[in-house]
């Protein structure tokens, strides 16, 4: 069972960046540089619905089939996507 992110001890060392100037804790070197094109490619979501990712679908579907798919253990709905994707892709 997963723990409550709550109940995680964060790694960040606090103590840290609570003495650092505002200006390095903005300046992180591990985050690339923000561009005009990417600003460009942004786009506002606040306030709109979310893009749905996936449909919900009743299939039929062999037994033996799904039976195979949830014996590969947790996620064995993505793994059927993809190999939907895949034949998808190579049928375009």
């Amino acid at each position: 069972m997963k723990r409550a992110a709550a109940s995680r001890k964060s790694r960040t060392d606090l103590a840290r960046v609570r003495t650092l100037p505002y200006g390095d804790i903005v300046r992180n070197g591990d985050a690339p540089e923000l561009t005009p094109q990417m600003f460009a490619k942004a786009v506002a979501r606040k306030g709109l619905k979310p893009v749905p990712r996936k449909a919900l679908l009743s299939l039929r579907v062999d037994a033996d089939v799904i039976d195979w798919f949830k014996s590969q253990g947790a996620g064995y709905q993505s793994r059927m996507n993809a190999l939907l994707r895949a034949y998808m892709e190579a049928h375009k």
